[in-house]
């Protein structure tokens, strides 16, 4: 599977924090790897996010990492056979590209392209970011020539969560370190989201929630789990009106029940009504919030899969 891409985003956001972060990435693959080209972490000083894959390369990353904030080493190419060279038991080898990053980087906003040894941009280089930025052509990441080229991560799906209740904050926190989510999150008062929301997630507190289904995409996935009945159904109504691409709703049968017979006396056809989840989550996996988000984002998961298989949403 692809990995997501150059996360622009939450690099800045930890150079915002820590000043100075040492980007991690695996630049090139070969045989067996706990990950592909492209997965990524960053390290600083005191601690470090996301992941490249397998304990021993991992430590062996964060150490080197830690040497370059040290002595300001700007950039290191390191190859390194997984099974002789660390003693894990993937039989392959990998490239690993660590970069030092200082708050005020300039970084572009579709592709990162850089030299990693000393040579100009070579013709395939070239051509790969003209395709990416004259013909909207997403490269994948890879080490070319000596040039390092990755496509900066954009979030593919929309993901609507109403409701920062107990199950709420149990959900958005297991969704949002997903690299290809957009979440949303509205709730009726500032008060009801946690002091410090997940960095990317959009926080919204609005007095009526309902009224921000028009400004939520037709292609957006929602979840439902507000305090009230009576709101989730004015949502229900409100979204499938608007158009979606998920809509869950947390509840008992009885109440899927009373939903999906208020929604018919409300004019929504039984196709569409077919395409409410309600309940969500996966009862054997018990009522605990977490097991809720759990099931849940297993669900999201799942359908991301079958859409990368068959070019359609599982409902």
């Amino acid at each position: 599977m692809a990995e997501p891409g150059f996360d622009r985003a939450g690099l800045l956001a930890a150079l915002a924090r820590h000043g100075r972060v040492v980007r991690v990435v695996l630049a090139e693959v070969q045989g067996s790897s706990p990950r592909g080209v492209g997965a990524a972490m960053l390290v600083w000083a005191e601690g470090q996010e996301g992941t490249i894959g397998g304990g021993a390369l991992e430590h062996m990353a964060v150490t080197r990492a830690r040497d370059m904030l040290a002595d300001g080493m700007a950039r290191r190419l390191d190859r390194v056979p997984l099974g002789p060279g660390i003693g894990q038991c993937c039989g392959g080898a990998v490239v690993l590209l660590s970069e030092l990053f200082v708050a005020g980087a300039a970084l572009p906003e579709d592709v990162v392209a850089r030299a990693v040894e000393d040579r100009p941009m070579p013709l395939a280089v070239k051509r790969l970011l003209d395709r990416a930025r004259a013909r909207g052509e997403r490269p994948v990441a890879q080490l070319v020539q000596g040039w390092m080229v990755e496509p900066v991560a954009q979030p593919m799906r929309h993901v609507w969560v109403w409701g920062a209740g107990h199950v709420g904050r149990a959900l958005v926190g297991v969704l949002a370190p997903l690299p290809d989510l957009a979440i949303t999150w509205v709730d009726t008062a500032p008060d009801r989201f946690p002091d410090t929301p997940p960095d990317g997630v959009i926080v919204v507190p609005a007095a009526d929630p309902a009224r921000l289904v028009s400004h939520a995409p037709v292609t957006a996935e929602h979840l439902v789990l507000t305090w009230s009945h009576a709101l989730d159904l004015d949502l229900c109504h409100r979204i499938m009106a608007r158009g979606h691409a998920g809509l869950g709703v947390i509840g008992s049968d009885t109440k899927a029940a009373r939903f999906r017979a208020r929604l018919r006396d409300l004019g929504h056809s039984n196709a569409e009504i077919s395409r409410l989840r309600c309940p969500i989550g996966d009862k054997g996996l018990g009522k605990h919030p977490q097991a809720i988000a759990l099931g849940v984002a297993l669900a999201l998961l799942q359908e991301r899969k079958s859409i990368t298989s068959h070019g359609e949403r599982a409902v």
